[in-house]
């Protein structure tokens, strides 16, 4: 018998807090995070501004020889899933240690590493590395830091698929949890691509904006690369009852699927499939739902290609739905993306609020479903959805409930 997946704890750190509640006040105030760069140089760059997680110091939450072997992607990782955890009020001994699985979404890895490395052996010459370059760098690191970290010794794994690797990572641990194969799951997403050669690649795609992001909006220039983690614990509903638990909201549905078309642009019927198959996963129909947090990148494809795929699969019931992109303020944090707009969506359905998309300068003809321009909104949310459409056209969302 299938179990209810419900929500029990949630860590995040982002660009605009670096904890969950400090994240969802900014969120809801619609303070932005993106400004200009400042942990790398930019004297080389075209594009200047990104979603950097300001003012962090690793030392803050780490002894030297903890930090030591993780690159900071890991280290948000760890960080998230500590928050995530303690706010659970789970403890991992005995049999539910070897029962949690611990699944995380990433794009990269350990880009930072990586990067300092290449400078090192291809400008300074170097005649060898540090020992530990391969383990920070490594795509599984935040999966392999955080089940070490917490003694979570049940599945662990990365899931690496782009922009969607978070959404996948959770949808795949909801599954799991669902069908009874593990009660427990730590999941969600870390990133932190902000590396000087990473954004001359990204520069090179020609999809930056130049000054900020603008989902949805007249006038939108591009995406800007942010960075971050969020993680979030679920349980099935039978798990979480048996402790008292605090239900933060509950995981209805997964869907998924792939363009099987371009590499870059985005195609509104694999969007659509995604779309239904979390629908239907769910047992919801389109009526069901008041609320999308969107994948609304700010590019000019990416959001009118979403807005098709949104009226299309809704129909009339579009009119009526209520949209946001966080990336209008937290930036494109690729493959913690998903994980911290999933964590924005269950907090808009547990508090009746829906984040605004700010930066915008009027209506794109193009994109006409209401985008909650600028200022939060109250409103009463029983279901959503959180959507993640990734470069090779592969796509994925989640369907999520209030919990009653």
């Amino acid at each position: 018998m299938a179990q209810r997946v419900v929500v029990t704890g949630w860590g995040v750190l982002s660009s605009i807090g670096h904890d969950a509640g400090t994240y969802w006040d900014n969120l809801k105030r619609g303070v932005s995070g993106i400004a200009p760069a400042v942990t790398i140089p930019t004297d080389q760059l075209t594009q200047k501004v990104v979603a950097e997680v300001k003012d962090y110091d690793p030392l803050k939450h780490f002894d030297e020889r903890a930090a030591a072997p993780m690159d900071r992607v890991a280290q948000f990782g760890v960080i998230a899933a500590r928050e995530a955890i303690a706010h659970s009020g789970l403890t991992f001994d005995g049999a539910l240690s070897e029962q949690t699985a611990t699944i995380i979404g990433c794009g990269v890895g350990g880009q930072s590493t990586q990067d300092e490395n290449y400078r090192r052996l291809y400008g300074d010459k170097a005649k060898r590395l540090h020992p530990l370059t391969i383990p920070k760098l490594m795509v599984n690191a935040p999966a392999s830091q955080i089940s070490m970290t917490c003694g979570l010794r049940g599945p662990a794994f990365v899931v690496a698929s782009a922009c969607a690797s978070a959404t996948h990572a959770i949808g795949l641990a909801f599954h799991m949890v669902r069908s009874g194969s593990v009660p427990v799951a730590v999941t969600g997403g870390a990133e932190a691509c902000i590396a000087f050669g990473t954004m001359k690649g990204w520069e090179a795609l020609r999809v930056l904006a130049p000054d900020t992001c603008r989902p949805f909006s007249r006038d939108r220039k591009g995406l800007v690369i942010g960075e971050g983690a969020a993680v979030i614990v679920i349980e099935s509903l039978e798990h979480a009852q048996k402790r008292s638990a605090n239900i933060l909201g509950e995981i209805a549905g997964f869907g998924m699927s792939a363009d099987a078309g371009d590499l870059l642009s985005p195609d509104a019927g694999g969007m659509l499939r995604a779309i239904n198959g979390a629908l239907a996963d769910g047992g919801l129909t389109a009526s069901d739902i008041q609320y999308v947090n969107a994948h609304g990148t700010g590019t000019t494809a990416n959001d009118q290609t979403e807005t098709d795929a949104l009226k299309r699969a809704f129909g009339a019931h579009a009119g009526k739905l209520a949209m946001s992109s966080n990336k209008s303020m937290i930036g494109h944090a690729l493959g913690a993306a998903g994980a911290l707009e999933l964590v924005a969506t269950l907090m808009t359905a547990k508090d009746g609020i829906a984040p605004p998309t700010i930066n915008y300068l009027g209506p794109d003809p193009a994109c006409d479903i209401d985008c909650v321009p600028n200022e939060a909104r109250d409103m009463k949310v029983d279901a959503a959805l959180s959507n993640s459409f990734a470069f090779g056209g592969l796509n994925a969302v989640l369907a999520v409930k209030r919990f009653t």
